[in-house]
């Protein structure tokens, strides 16, 4: 391993500079930090004898830190312009980083882990998102039922909620959320009261299999006799997350071809007279 991060180091000190001004310069620590992602998704992808040689899979870890693969190229090309810093200076960082994870975690779950949450993250979807929804009168409850088709994975519900002095229901407002099976029946049901007069949070996960079709949402419902209510409801979010074998399996399909410092990386950042 350490053979490899020498041999990185070398290549990489031999390349020039790229001149492309509306490019961001990533500051020694953050890049820093990619190298170390991407140093261990090397770690993870390596065994797996892929032909092609790509840079899409590692575009995630470049906009986890807010920059794109252009980014990454310009400023490992800049390198040869700052006399007091070496590319080799933040390689050596990042397999610190490394080397100092490696007492409290093996490297097989700290590699796996970090795949896997970049899958997971990329495969992420947002089945319904609302900035603002209010219900004032009980013709408007239908604005906060939701019913979802479901695939297996994990979905998650999310939203800030208000019952203000202009609700009449003194008690008994609740929040229901449950996942429905082929033959009509409930399973994982939720139920949670919402509290009068201040902001609460509401945040469920549901596991889903094969065996559900259904994911149901009801933000507001009334045990007893409904009266008039005043509620609002902030930021709802319904997100689904594919299980992280199939995460895993649609990041490969898509970018297919992966090795980040390959010869070809550091082709795009030298400059076009060195070629």
């Amino acid at each position: 391993m350490k053979f490899f991060f020498r041999f990185f180091l070398c290549v990489a000190c031999a390349v020039g500079s790229v001149s492309c001004s509306h490019h961001k310069i990533i500051p020694d620590d953050e890049l820093a930090l990619i190298f170390h992602d991407a140093f261990l998704a090397n770690a993870y992808l390596g065994p797996r004898n892929l032909a092609h040689d790509s840079l899409n899979v590692y575009e995630p870890i470049f906009a986890r830190y807010g920059y794109t693969t252009q980014d990454v190229h310009y400023t490992i090309g800049n390198f040869s312009k700052r006399k007091s810093a070496r590319l080799g200076d933040v390689v050596e960082q990042a397999i610190d980083l490394l080397e100092s994870e490696g007492k409290f975690f093996s490297r097989e779950v700290a590699v796996l882990d970090t795949i896997d949450n970049i899958a997971r993250r990329s495969a992420r979807r947002t089945l319904r998102a609302d900035s603002l929804l209010r219900v004032r009168s009980l013709a408007d409850t239908a604005r906060v039922s939701f019913s979802f088709d479901v695939v297996p994975g994990e979905y998650e519900v999310r939203l800030k909620y208000l019952v203000d002095s202009l609700d009449l229901n003194t008690r008994g407002l609740r929040s229901q959320m449950w996942l429905e099976r082929s033959d009509s029946s409930r399973v994982q049901t939720y139920t949670v009261s919402l509290r009068r007069l201040s902001e609460g949070t509401l945040s469920r996960k549901f596991t889903v299999d094969s065996a559900h079709r259904r994911l149901c949402i009801h933000l507001l419902t009334f045990p007893n006799k409904p009266l008039r209510p005043s509620f609002t409801a902030r930021d709802f979010r319904v997100t689904h997350t594919p299980p992280v074998r199939v995460a895993v399996g649609q990041l490969y399909e898509q970018q297919l071809g992966i090795r980040i410092f390959a010869d070809e990386f550091f082709r795009a950042a030298a400059p076009k007279d060195s070629l």
